[in-house]
């Protein structure tokens, strides 16, 4: 590559070098990942075997604060790389970042929409199942998380089509649902109201009338009051699509 001097670059690159952790910065990594999107798109994706080995390298850094700060910007980097290397190279990054702590896991959970829209639909739909794995955490009281999940859920939608909604995000938004944090409970109801949209607008009236049905027995019928206050939430928030669809089977 001739477009940054090649001296500079070879500086950069030394920054993963674990000795000069020791004697320069602790952090130095850290620093190196939270640039490297930049002197990727300085690079240009044609030069990107010269960043290549070590993105891999900062990806399995024993710091989980360097990784973390990769699962922050993955989704950047694959705008940056267009869809056939970040297939090859990013994704397989990204499968690891899914299945690190929660504190790097949240990386690619607040930018999943982001970067799963950038893949095929073919690769895209490969992450149907694993996308119920971000329901648990490592800490339990960590909410946050979930309300992340269902804010990016309510996105994700308009990327699959309502048979596979319904066999796999509807299970998602009915166990949010039933959160013990309000706060998640809220937004899952959106997901929920989203989910009948989505049925709505591409004429999958049966699948929306067995969600509703679901709905109704999982809360309605509910001996908890707080499932049947739930129901009720839901029908507030969504009054159009249940008022349809209960039309539509009447």
């Amino acid at each position: 590559q001739d477009i940054i001097p090649q001296p500079l670059l070879d500086q950069y690159l030394s920054m993963t070098d674990p000795a000069r952790a020791q004697t320069v910065d602790t952090e130095i990594a850290k620093h190196c990942a939270y640039s490297l999107p930049g002197v990727a798109l300085t690079l240009g994706r044609q030069n990107w075997h010269c960043l290549k080995d070590t993105y891999e390298t900062l990806a399995s850094d024993v710091q989980w604060k360097v990784r973390r700060t990769l699962a922050f910007s993955i989704h950047e980097l694959a705008v940056i790389l267009g869809d056939q290397l970040t297939a090859a190279d990013l994704v397989p990054i990204f499968n690891g970042f899914l299945k690190d702590l929660d504190e790097v896991r949240i990386g690619v959970l607040k930018h999943l929409y982001d970067f799963l829209k950038l893949l095929h639909a073919d690769k895209r739909r490969e992450y149907l199942y694993q996308l119920q794995e971000f329901v648990v955490t490592d800490n339990s009281r960590n909410w946050r998380f979930r309300y992340e999940l269902a804010e990016q859920l309510i996105l994700i939608l308009e990327l699959y089509n309502p048979n596979d909604v319904y066999d796999y995000l509807r299970h998602i938004a009915l166990t949010l649902c039933s959160d013990k944090v309000s706060e998640v409970r809220w937004i899952s109801f959106k997901l929920v109201v989203a989910i009948l949209q989505k049925f709505y607008a591409n004429n999958a009236n049966a699948l929306g009338l067995n969600f509703i049905n679901e709905l109704v027995v999982r809360f309605r019928h509910c001996s908890k009051w707080v499932g049947r206050q739930a129901f009720a939430f839901i029908c507030q928030v969504g009054m159009f699509s249940l008022c349809f669809f209960h039309l539509e089977s009447g």
